[in-house]
């Protein structure tokens, strides 16, 4: 054990911050590419969804300035006994009856089938399905995280520590990266960093949106949520690309100071 950590003590000195830029980008990359892959597997998957619609069995409460007080009605009466909760991600669906076992796939046709269609009365599998083809979208996404491994190939161009002979003495080096990569792998980061960013606002506030049109048009016969994990996984790729954009661009000023010094 002490071995071990000797061995760790003497390795960390060699760590550049490079390094840790790149393994921001590495997190940043895995986090986003679950969040694409949820809904696709019903063993693992069916937690990470974008969101989700179900069939409330509550009563109603009726609201004045509805014009038609008797659509809640009509609805509660299409809807019947119906136990169906319907998840949505970027690429697929998972589908649950009576709350029994995942159906997953990204046919919706096929999908119906499974389920049975006097199972699903007010179509919300239909419904999911629109929600995932005409209001997310994966590309910005994936652009952002083909960019953030752009730009771990080029970190990975960075020199790092070592060793020198000064006057008969080691002395470790660590000579600075090149400033014209240094500069591409910062706009690779931005443009990656922004793709992110625009796509997680625009998943965050389609999902808000679609999930309170849903309830409102289901008159409380449909109840709609919003994945955390989705969230949680989107927002945090983001932050990642984004410190590693800001700790790039430092480090190009820095490095742009310090040759300004010494020329």
């Amino acid at each position: 054990m002490t071995t071990f950590t000797l061995s760790w003590q003497r390795f960390i000195p060699f760590i550049g911050f490079h390094h840790v830029l790149m393994i921001l980008l590495s997190s940043a990359i895995i986090l986003l590419s679950i969040l694409l892959a949820g809904c696709s597997s019903y063993s693992t998957m069916t937690n990470i969804y974008i969101m989700s619609l179900s069939y409330q069995n509550t009563t109603t409460t009726l609201d004045s300035s509805q014009a038609n007080n008797n659509m809640s009605t009509v609805f509660d009466g299409l809807k019947g006994s119906a136990q169906l909760e319907v998840r949505a991600g970027y690429f697929g669906l998972c589908v649950r009856h009576g709350g029994i076992i995942w159906v997953c796939g990204s046919d919706t046709e096929g999908l119906v089938e499974q389920i049975g269609r006097a199972n699903d009365p007010l179509n919300l599998i239909w419904m999911a399905s629109k929600f995932r083809d005409d209001v997310i979208f994966s590309g910005v996404f994936i652009m952002g995280i083909v960019l953030a491994f752009v730009a771990i190939l080029l970190l990975g161009t960075f020199p790092g520590w070592h060793e020198e002979d000064n006057e008969g003495s080691e002395v470790e080096v660590k000579p600075f990266p090149s400033r014209p990569v240094s500069h591409i792998a910062l706009t690779t980061a931005m443009v990656s960093a922004l793709l992110c960013l625009t796509g997680g606002l625009w998943q965050h506030v389609g999902a808000v949106g679609a999930a309170a049109m849903a309830e409102s048009a289901g008159y409380g016969s449909v109840k709609a949520g919003i994945g955390a994990a989705a969230m949680a996984l989107g927002w945090s790729g983001v932050g990642c690309i984004t410190a590693v954009a800001l700790g790039l661009g430092i480090l190009v000023i820095s490095i742009t100071l310090i040759s300004n010094m010494i020329g």
